[in-house]
């Protein structure tokens, strides 16, 4: 059984060969790991036209020996751009249509032995900090133009996770944080409008296509848990601990309806001490290993500040732990 496999078995709620998968929602870690560094976003936009050729090749090599290094199942395609806060750029985005013109080449480059997931953008959460109060009056106000806009978000959403599939993602992950640390941000009513109709509709096109989906959140969704659970979704990432989840208590009531993914606190991994992190690990493996239905990882993107021995204090205890 090849990693890819593990992983898609883990996300099918079943109990893959050796070990359980690897995976992580972003990894940052690269030039950590590599002496070659990637080549993304403005440095990259400012390349000529085989250079960017090149470099979308070389990253590509870059990324999946560092996952087989680690032993990563899945990467996480690069997309385009976007700000981690205003005039902050994220780490990992391409220009123009590069986020297309590479993820073909990452699935050449992982072959079989690694699994692609695309991020998606189907399902409306909370907006950035500039639209949130108008945003609040609008659900108010004008609900058919927030379910208008939800279905717009769909459609295109839903279009660009076919064009991922035809150019080998294995797995498509709707980030939305649809939560903070207190709990959801609609009421239930809005959500049976705005949330609920849109989160069938994204998994049951994904599993049409052949595809797994997995959902990432921040915060507290322990009061939508059922609902999740029943609408088709293959696996939830995050079960954010620094929110308050349990993830023991949402694999004894869930975990078989859902492949759990995570949920190694981020706020750990950056400021340890490493046998925190160790215990943490141990305690994840060892009580949501049985049965599978489990891919490990952080809880969140594992960013560039984070310490490497401390990522490494996390894989190491995995390998000790996350054996069958």
């Amino acid at each position: 059984m090849t990693d890819r496999q593990r992983f898609l078995t883990a996300l099918a709620g079943r109990q893959p060969e050796n070990y359980v998968p690897v995976w992580e929602l972003e990894f940052h870690l690269y030039d950590a790991y590599s002496p070659d560094p990637l080549v993304l976003g403005r440095d990259f936009a400012k390349l000529t036209a085989a250079e960017k050729d090149c470099a979308l090749h070389r990253n590509a090599e870059i990324m999946v020996t560092i996952a087989r290094q680690l032993g990563h199942a899945a990467i996480s395609a690069i997309g385009g751009f976007w700000e981690v806060a205003p005039g902050q750029d994220a780490y990992l985005w391409f220009p123009d249509d590069y986020p297309w013109k590479f993820l073909p080449i990452l699935h050449q480059v992982a072959g079989q032995d690694i699994a692609v997931v695309v991020l998606t953008g189907a399902l409306i959460g909370p907006p950035s900090g500039d639209q949130y109060e108008q945003f609040c009056y609008r659900i108010f106000d004008d609900p058919k133009s927030v379910a208008h806009q939800a279905e717009q978000r769909l459609t295109h959403a839903l279009d660009e996770i076919k064009r991922a599939r035809d150019l080998g993602a294995d797995a498509a992950c709707e980030t939305c944080d649809i939560a903070d640390n207190h709990g959801v941000f609609y009421n239930p009513q809005q959500m049976d409008r705005f949330w609920y109709p849109y989160l069938h509709k994204f998994t049951a096109a994904a599993k049409d296509l052949g595809m797994s989906s997995i959902l990432h959140s921040d915060g507290n969704l322990t009061s939508i848990l059922p609902q999740l659970a029943g609408s088709g979704l293959n696996a939830l990432q995050a079960i954010d601990p620094i929110a308050g989840m349990d993830i023991v208590a949402v694999k004894a009531q869930f975990g078989r309806k859902l492949c759990l993914c995570g949920n190694i606190d981020c706020g750990l991994l950056h400021f340890g001490p490493p046998e925190k992190i160790r215990e943490q690990t141990r305690h994840v493996c060892e009580r949501i290993k049985p049965g599978g239905g489990f891919v490990l990882g952080a809880s969140n993107a594992v960013f560039r500040e984070m310490p490497k021995a401390h990522y490494e204090a996390m894989r190491e205890t995995w390998r000790q732990y996350g054996t069958y």
